[in-house]
């Protein structure tokens, strides 16, 4: 909490203390009139200093509490309700053991930080909340909380994905340098230098994959901005899409039918769409039966377009439905590694569409397949359009 921020509480306190009197003496001096007090007409002499403090102390984002030296609650505002931080007019316990180790310090001191996230949540009350406790002198002290579970998740998050990251890299890594000892081992058999540099090159393949993957990831998730947003034909998108995905689903045996050429239009970043769009199609080849089939549609849903990709593949069970978009998610691990999937395709369709506005959306049942659709917004243009012609009054196509 800054000084400024201290002044406005200590002041508030007194204010709500002692009023006007008590408030001109902790200042010592009356303030300049033109530096705190409004011209006004003298039949409206408007709110006192007292009040507009009070005002800053009740409209902070932050849960404010100011506390007695036994605990008792003196003033606080509805953020402090919100957070936890007072419970029907009583302090949390862990403040309270802060306030006395603070009151007895010179104001200006060190905060003493708190852990005040609740053990019990209730409603929508936030996960996690971290507060700081001040001493203001004369046996009172102030408690300043803030929401802190957006912080504490990306910080799980920044956890999980550098543990991912190193196990992910180790694999194939690990695996180079084996195949390596037996191909200098196998020296004098040709057979076996053959099969191991043949291991070798596909796990080469799959470190490549996922460096480039962690790569794009980086970029969509940073702080890079995208290129450019210009005209996609949808059609076009498809099309490049499948050719990108043939080698794949012949080596599957999965056949791949598409419906008839739209002529939609939306706007982006075509080498991304065509990215996303990709990573649909082979994670339904991957995820398919040998001899099955994929299909991919395109339509237009008021001013969004969609583009849906539906496999008679495995399925994904409903407890995992909210995390396959995580990055190294695997709804089955063995076969996505056998596939040489690295688990951030669908991480990357994601953060894709969110760039451009969009969003992913998915429909499941196991045995039966899947279905990811892209949402875009339509083309700017082909909106306007699509306006003009509902507001025509003569009707004109």
């Amino acid at each position: 909490m800054s000084v400024a921020s201290l002044l406005l509480v200590a002041v508030a306190l007194l204010a709500g203390l002692g009023g006007g009197a008590v408030l001109g003496r902790a200042l010592g001096r009356r303030p300049a009139r033109a530096s705190v007090e409004r011209v006004v007409p003298a039949d409206d002499p408007g709110p006192t200093l007292a009040d507009l403090l009070l005002r800053v102390f009740r409209s902070s984002e932050a849960g404010l509490a100011v506390l007695t030296e036994a605990g008792e609650v003196v003033l606080h505002n509805p953020q402090a309700v919100e957070l936890g931080v007072v419970r029907g007019g009583v302090a949390d316990p862990r403040a309270r053991t802060a306030c006395r180790q603070v009151v007895s310090r010179p104001p200006g001191g060190s905060p003493v930080e708190v852990d005040l996230s609740p053990l019990e949540r209730r409603g929508r009350e936030p996960s996690a909340v971290l507060g700081q406790v001040r001493g203001l002198g004369d046996g009172f002290a102030v408690v300043e909380a803030a929401d802190s579970s957006e912080s504490v998740r990306l910080e799980a998050t920044r956890r999980d994905f550098v543990a991912n990251v190193s196990h992910e890299l180790k694999t194939p890594v690990g695996a180079v340098g084996l195949l390596a000892e037996a191909v200098l081992d196998a020296a004098d058999d040709p057979t076996a230098v053959r099969r191991f540099a043949e291991r070798i090159l596909k796990e080469s393949t799959r470190l490549a994959a996922l460096v480039t993957e962690l790569i794009a990831l980086s970029r969509l998730t940073g702080a890079e901005r995208l290129p450019e947003l210009c005209a996609v034909d949808v059609d076009e998108l498809v099309d490049e899409a499948l050719a990108r995905s043939r080698l794949s689903a012949e080596s599957a045996g999965i056949d791949i039918s598409v419906d008839r050429p739209s002529g939609l239009e939306v706007d982006g970043d075509r080498t991304l769409l065509i990215t996303a769009l990709s990573n649909l199609l082979e994670n339904a080849i991957a995820y398919s039966p040998p001899e099955a089939s994929v299909s991919v549609s395109r339509r237009r849903v008021g001013d969004t377009v969609e583009i849906a990709v539906t496999d008679r593949g495995i399925g994904i069970a409903p407890q995992h439905q909210t995390r396959v978009f995580e990055r190294f998610f695997r709804v089955d691990p063995a076969r996505s590694r056998a596939t040489g999937g690295t688990g951030l395709g669908l991480a990357i369709v994601k953060h894709v569409l969110a760039n451009h506005g969009g969003h992913v959306r998915l429909w499941s049942s196991p045995g039966t397949g899947s279905t990811f659709t892209m949402c875009l917004p339509a083309r700017a243009a082909d909106r306007a359009a699509a306006g003009a012609l509902v507001t025509d009054p003569g009707g004109h196509a």
